[in-house]
């Protein structure tokens, strides 16, 4: 290569060097937050610009918010997209009742094939599963195979041909013996797959067949699938709106666009501020927009918000209702369901519904607001059409128009409310129990908005001191890459809960244990989520340990150690996991019970469980320090014995029940249990020294694990394990990084990120714990995973093994608690 030529190269290395560079500065979220409430109203955007994607629900079901602007008759569209229309040409079972022929037995002969005969499979109704609740047919076994024969009258007539499909896990699809879609994996509600026009002319006009292997790997097991043609989009196009920032803050995402010749800022706010528990707990988001000129002219403006009767349905299926009204002060929209089934289901990947979903706006602001369905929602605002063509129905959108009149460089402001009215959040132990802003029964969601209108400027003043308090106290604790962590984690772990008064008056904060079995209230996802609570509202983490308490010392769950969990969300009526964690969940239940007595400074709340603390306490005497055989929180990981960070989390948690009994004026008991835990010490110490590291666990040297639970020891200030521990362990980490982190231990390259921070808290210096974090900060910007915050990875791709939208990530909190608790 000549000079020049390898000047060029370079110079065009530099421009690919410098562009990636940029991309990845623009990104601030692998999912950006935009309503965040509770598990059900919970509204995110996942691409970094806002009008590229559909906005969705954390499970990824769609839950379309559309945003337009009429600058001088010229329309640019800069929140999520207009909605696909598609038409029904093999139904799935969400639509109507089909059935198929099935075996699970492999067949003999190429049972793909249209004229295979399938005499001796058997017949079932779909859709398939292992789910009795939510399935026709049972399946069970490793493999089935599956064929359905359907009719199709013309296929020349289809535009797009789509595969609509709902499977978990493996699978294999063929039309007519031609295989149309593979894919390894599952996926977690209905895909809409593009078939080309080799698979589309597979398709003949009178009688087909689809033929399906699927596979069980993990997991659960389901399928469901049929055919549909996309329809042609004959609206005229609009402009996208130019979007120039996007910025996260602990209780706001904010967006930046030039629309021609105005500019737009585009902010949603969810007000949780733990320490005003009323305005906390209202279901109720700002969307506001700041309009104006950037031509130093005037313009005649518009704004243009569509929000999709999904959000208050569980499959896009369900038939709702819609009602246009006037309160005194407001112009509002309302949907829900025409069934109403309250409380009737409980399950991981679930949307609400039941309740009612509501779009509000001063009367001031001289609204317009319509319902239509959601395909003709965005061509109504393009020709000006403002009356209401649907009343009932599927799939309608409720419309707001926001005439800004003739605006000009000084920016206008206006907001519209987005609020839920769930009726019953909960259940537990068989009472329903209303949502904490209507424990009453009295309280309406329309006092609701109005308090939040009458509000607004307050609220918006105080989300802003909050965000600059946060961040400054995460970037003082942990330096810049650590605050943007935290920012990122403030809303997805309060969003994963719900407040609720239990019936004996106690404050109740129930977790749902999202895209990981759904449970209600699980010990060891409280454990990973405190830290954030213990900052900002220690009450909040009782509400998390209140109902656990409750659960054993009702005799409702007789054993000697702690519960894993309440139930399934929505139904906590008791402990629904398959099997216990007795060390794993009794020590978190009393190290977190000591965490709340540091942070309140007291040990009242210890005394009104101690009875129950004790009679854990001395399970942890007995079976801690050297456990058999039995799940810990990574039960994902499998089974282990002689598990090292499961022993310290029994020696650590002795020492909390020690340390709440020395605040209690209990000194015999006090030493008593402080002796046990620190002789357990030095047994720990000459089982796990591997030398240059600790071990996993105590019969294999070979190997090594992350020991966060040693964290406590630092952070509650109990002084067990030598400095000696922590010099070692963090050395031999950081050896042991990957791209994307350090793995949880020596057996797989995947890692939790609620973890690794912990693990950075105890590190000897300031520049090793930078050192851990910053390849969990890499991961939340580059991650190929664009999903609320995944906490469990591989740590050398960055994609995620599973789980999203989790509470645990309050635990990336842990610094800072640690530096509250130290007064620095």
């Amino acid at each position: 290569m000549n000079t020049t030529n390898t000047l060029k190269f370079l110079g065009i290395l530099g421009c690919m060097f410098v562009a990636s560079l940029l991309k990845a500065q623009e990104r601030k979220a692998p999912a950006y937050p935009l309503i965040t409430h509770n598990t059900y109203f919970s509204i995110w955007s996942n691409t970094d610009k806002l009008n590229e994607s559909s906005t969705q629900h954390w499970t990824g079901a769609d839950h379309s918010l559309l945003g337009m602007i009429n600058v001088d008759g010229g329309i640019y569209r800069f929140l999520g997209k207009e909605t696909t229309a598609y038409k029904t040409v093999v139904p799935a079972s969400d639509e109507k009742a089909y059935e198929v022929k099935y075996t699970e037995t492999e067949p003999v002969g190429d049972w793909k094939a249209t004229n295979y005969m399938a005499n001796n499979w058997q017949t079932g109704a779909a859709p398939i599963g292992d789910d009795a609740k939510n399935v026709k047919t049972l399946w069970k076994s490793h493999d089935i195979w599956v064929r359905r024969t359907f009719n199709v009258a013309n296929p020349a007539s289809i535009n797009e041909l789509f595969l609509k499909i709902n499977h978990d896990d493996n699978i294999e699809v063929y039309l007519n013996g031609k295989k149309i879609y593979t894919k390894e994996g599952w996926t977690n509600n209905f895909q809409y797959i593009a078939l080309n026009n080799s698979d589309k002319n597979a398709l003949k006009a009178g009688s087909n067949v689809m033929a399906i292997h699927l596979i069980n790997t993990a997991g659960g097991r389901f399928l469901d699938f049929g055919l549909v043609d996309k329809l042609k989009d004959n609206a005229e196009k609009v402009q996208i709106a130019k979007q120039k920032s996007v910025d996260i803050n602990a209780t706001q995402t904010i967006y930046n666009f030039t629309c021609g010749k105005v500019d737009l800022k585009l902010t949603f706010t969810s007000p949780l501020l733990m320490n005003d528990l009323g305005l906390f707990a209202r279901p109720v988001s700002y969307v506001s927009y700041q309009v104006k000129a950037n031509d130093g002219k005037t313009h005649q403006v518009k704004v243009y918000l569509s929000a999709s009767s999904n959000i208050a349905v569980y499959r896009p299926t369900q038939e709702v209702t819609t009602s246009k009204y006037n309160t005194a002060k407001l112009s509002v929209l309302k949907t829900g369901t025409v069934e109403q089934p309250v409380l009737q289901k409980a399950s991981d990947d679930m949307r609400i519904d039941w309740g009612y979903f509501y779009v509000a706006a001063p009367k001031t602001s001289n609204v317009i607001q319509f319902v239509t369905t959601e395909k003709d929602a965005a061509d109504a605002f393009r020709k000006g059409n403002s009356a209401s063509t649907a009343k009932q129905g599927k799939m309608l959108a409720l419309n707001t128009v926001i005439p800004f009149g003739l605006v000009g460089k000084a920016a206008v402001e206006k907001y519209v409310e987005l609020g839920y009215d769930e009726i019953y959040a909960v259940q537990y132990f068989n009472k329903n129990l209303r949502p904490w802003w209507n424990t009453s029964g009295k309280e309406t969601l329309e006092s609701q908005l109005s308090a939040a209108a009458d509000e607004y400027k307050t609220v918006i003043q105080k989300c802003e001191a909050f965000n600059q308090n946060l961040y400054a106290d995460a970037l003082k604790s942990g330096g810049k890459e650590y605050a943007d962590l935290c920012v990122l984690a403030y809303r997805q772990s309060i969003a994963a809960h719900t407040l609720v008064k239990s019936p004996q008056g106690e404050i109740l904060w129930l977790s749902k244990e999202n895209n990981s079995g759904g449970f209600i209230n699980t010990v060891d996802v409280t454990y990973p989520s405190a830290p954030l609570y213990l900052i900002y509202n220690p009450e909040l983490l009782q509400g998390m340990l209140n109902g656990i308490f409750y659960f054993s010392e009702s005799g409702k769950y007789p054993h000697p150690w702690a519960a894993h969990d309440l139930g399934t969300y929505p139904l906590a009526n008791g402990q629904t996991y398959g099997e216990p964690m007795p060390v794993e969940e009794s020590g978190n239940m009393i190290i977190l019970t000591a965490a709340i007595a540091k942070a309140q400074g007291n040990a009242n709340y210890a005394k009104a469980h101690w009875k129950t603390l004790t009679t854990w306490v001395d399970y942890l005497t007995k079976e801690g320090l050297d456990p058999k055989t039995q799940l810990c929180t990574d039960d994902f990981a499998g089974h282990l014995a002689r598990n090292a960070n499961l022993s310290v989390k029994a020696i650590v948690g002795i020492a909390c029940y020690a340390q709440m009994a020395k605040t209690l004026g209990y000194d015999d008991v006090a030493k008593k249990y402080r002796n046990i835990a620190e002789s357990m010490v030095p047994k720990w110490i000459e089982m796990a020294d591997a030398g240059d590291h600790y071990a996993l666990t105590f019969d294999n040297k070979d190997t090594w694990s992350q020991k966060y639970n040693l964290v406590w020891d630092k952070v509650l200030d109990l002084n067990l394990f030598p400095q000696k521990i922590y010099d070692t362990e963090t050395k031999y980490y950081l050896t042991k990084q990957n791209r994307y982190g350090i793995p949880l231990d020596s057996r797989k390259a995947y890692t939790k990120n609620d973890w690794i921070l912990w693990t950075a808290t105890f590190a000897p210096t300031q520049k090793e714990f930078e050192a851990l974090v910053h390849p969990v900060y890499k991961h939340a910007i580059e991650t190929e995973s664009r999903v609320p915050l995944n906490d469990f990875y591989d740590s050398n791709t960055g994609i995620r093994d599973n789980f999203k939208a989790r509470s645990v990530i309050g635990g990336f909190y842990m610094k800072m608690f640690a530096d509250k608790l130290a007064g620095k």
